[in-house]
C-alpha cells in the first residue's frame, strides 16, 4: 500500500453527493408548508420514517410506487408526501461552492474522479441537467443502478469491480459516518467530510492538493 505521506500518493478521488457537493435537505421543501413550526416539520418527517422511506428510493425504487405506498398508509398526509416527488427540486439548496472549486482543482491537476452516492436516477436525471460538474467524473456510480445503498459493503465492492481498482487505491469522501467506516473497513482511504475548508486542509495534508 502506497504511504499517504509520499510525494508520489496519487489516488482515485471518489465523492460522495449529497451533502458534499449539492446542500440537499428534504426540510428545504418542507419547511414551505409548516410556516416556521419546526417541531410539527420534524414529527412529520419521523411519523412516515422519512429516511428509511427515501432510501428505498435511492434502492431504486419509482417515485410514483413510494408516493402511492406511504401515501395508502399516511392518507391524511398525502400532499406532503406528493410534493417531495414534484417538487423534489426544491430539496436542493444549491452547490458546496467550496467543494465543488475543490473538484475544479483536482480535475485540472489531472487526478481521476469518480462519483458515489446514494441517489435516485429519476432525481439524478434532474440534477445533472442542472449542474455542469458532473461532467467532471470519469465515471458516476448510483445506489439505484444497482439496488444497493451505501453502506452496504456490496455496493463498494460491485463499484471497485467497476472502475477495476483496488481498495487501496481509492480515497472516498463522504460526509456519513457509517459509510466512511465501511470503506475503511474495505481498505479505502478515507476523509469525513464536514466542511469544504476541512477537506481541502486534509488534501492538503496529504499532498494532494
Amino acid at each position: 500500500m502506497t504511504s499517504q505521506n509520499d510525494k508520489d500518493y496519487r489516488p482515485v478521488l471518489v465523492f460522495d453527493v449529497g451533502g458534499v457537493l449539492l446542500d440537499w435537505n428534504p426540510r428545504y421543501l418542507y419547511r414551505k408548508f409548516f410556516n416556521g413550526d419546526h417541531e410539527s416539520m420534524e414529527q412529520f418527517l419521523a411519523e412516515i420514517n422519512f429516511n428509511e422511506w427515501n432510501l428505498r428510493q435511492d434502492a431504486g425504487r419509482p417515485f410514483s410506487e413510494a408516493v402511492a405506498s406511504l401515501t395508502a398508509q399516511h392518507p391524511h398526509r398525502a400532499e406532503l408526501i406528493e410534493a417531495y416527488h414534484s417538487r423534489w427540486e426544491e430539496t436542493i439548496g444549491g452547490v458546496i461552492e467550496g467543494s465543488v472549486g475543490i473538484l475544479a482543482n483536482l480535475r485540472r491537476i489531472g487526478y481521476s474522479l469518480y462519483a458515489l452516492s446514494n441517489f435516485s436516477i429519476e432525481k439524478f436525471q434532474l440534477v445533472r441537467e442542472t449542474y455542469d460538474f458532473f461532467e467532471w467524473f470519469d465515471d458516476i456510480f448510483l445506489s439505484a443502478q444497482v439496488q444497493l445503498v451505501k453502506p452496504d459493503p456490496r455496493i463498494f465492492r460491485v463499484f471497485l469491480e467497476r472502475i477495476q481498482r483496488k481498495p487501496a487505491e481509492c480515497l472516498l469522501i463522504d460526509d456519513s459516518a457509517p459509510n466512511i467506516e465501511t470503506a475503511r473497513q474495505l481498505g479505502f482511504d478515507t476523509i469525513h467530510f464536514r466542511s469544504s475548508g476541512q477537506l481541502n486542509a486534509e488534501l492538503m495534508q496529504r499532498g494532494i492538493l
